[in-house]
């Protein structure tokens, strides 16, 4: 009984990993995308509110979960601020 319960909490580390990694570039990309579009008001809202949340994460989660959210909302907002690839592929031979 002892190893099931072990290998149910390796499990449940993994999955709680995968999830704040989705979390993380869910929230990070949300957050880029809004604020580019948003009046300033906002866009400090959405500052202040993403940085609230490292900050709760940092305080309340693990090391690992806020780690791994840290990386991936990194990797959103790195990714929002490269510039986007032309499309030269099928769809330009369509027009």
């Amino acid at each position: 009984m002892n190893e099931f319960a072990e290998i149910l909490s390796i499990l449940g580390h993994i999955v709680r990993a995968l999830g704040f990694i989705v979390l993380g570039f869910g929230v990070g990309r949300f957050t880029m995308d809004a604020y580019k579009k948003a009046i300033w008001q906002v866009q400090i809202a959405l500052a202040l509110g993403f940085f609230g949340l490292l900050v709760g994460l940092t305080n309340y989660a693990s090391a690992g979960s806020m780690g791994m959210f840290a990386l991936s909302a990194g990797t959103a907002v790195i990714l929002s601020g490269m510039p986007k690839k032309e499309d030269t592929g099928e769809e330009a031979k369509k027009e």
